[in-house]
């Protein structure tokens, strides 16, 4: 893929945003926004968006995950076992 090719003036945006946005849509790729020959903005369909997010998601809760684990907090197998099974005799 070429990434040149996603790269517009804010002018084009003002004049064909529907176009940049169907673009977006349809390649999955964002729309780098260029003001004063600076890229500015970026235009992104919803769907990419999301699966950014859920995947910037995932890496924070693993590097939580990692964090915890090198200071030592953490809990054997068998302990998570028997919490949960003294949760559900739990009235």
């Amino acid at each position: 893929m070429d990434s040149s090719k996603d790269i517009e003036p804010v002018t084009v945006l003002k004049r064909s945003a529907a176009e940049l946005i169907e673009r977006a849509r349809e390649r999955g790729s964002p729309v780098i926004i260029t003001q004063n020959g600076r890229a500015t903005a970026v235009l992104q369909d919803v769907e990419s968006f999301e699966r950014q997010r859920r995947a910037l998601a995932l890496l924070k809760l693993m590097a939580q995950g990692e964090a915890e684990a090198e200071a030592g907090r953490t809990v054997s197998h068998d302990e998570v076992g028997a919490r949960i099974g003294r949760r559900l005799r739990q009235p």
